[in-house]
C-alpha cells in the first residue's frame, strides 16, 4: 500500500468538520475556527479551493443543495474513504505526539537544563 501524504491542517480540520455531520461552506468555516480554539480561521477561497481538491480526491462528497434567502447553499459530507483518511491521520498525530512527549519528558529529566 502506498504512504500516504499528510493532510495540511485546514484539510485535517474541514474534514474534522464532516465527520460531525453534513455542513455548508459558512458552517464549516465557524466549526472549524471553534474546533482550532480560533487559531485556524478560513476565508471563502482558501476553503472552496480546498473543498474542490478533497472532493477530488474521494474524501468528501456533495450531500444535497437548498437556496436559502436567494442564494445557494450547497453541503457537504464525509465519504467513507475521507473517514478513513482521516482516522489515519488522526492516529499518525497520535503517535507522533506521544513520540515528542516521551523525548521531552526524557529531555527534562536526564537531559540539559
Amino acid at each position: 500500500m502506498a504512504k500516504l501524504r499528510a493532510l495540511q491542517e485546514p484539510s485535517f480540520l474541514i474534514l474534522t468538520s464532516l465527520a460531525h455531520e453534513p455542513q455548508h461552506g459558512y458552517g464549516i468555516i465557524t466549526d472549524v475556527e471553534r474546533i482550532s480554539q480560533g487559531e485556524i480561521r478560513l476565508r471563502a477561497g482558501t476553503l472552496y479551493a480546498a473543498l474542490d481538491r478533497l472532493q477530488a480526491e474521494g474524501l468528501i462528497a456533495e450531500e444535497r443543495e437548498e437556496i436559502v434567502d436567494g442564494r445557494l447553499r450547497r453541503y457537504y459530507r464525509l465519504t467513507e474513504e475521507g473517514g478513513r483518511r482521516l482516522a489515519a491521520e488522526a492516529e499518525r498525530l497520535q503517535r507522533n505526539a506521544r513520540t515528542a512527549v516521551t523525548r521531552l519528558r526524557a529531555h527534562r529529566i536526564g537531559g540539559p537544563a
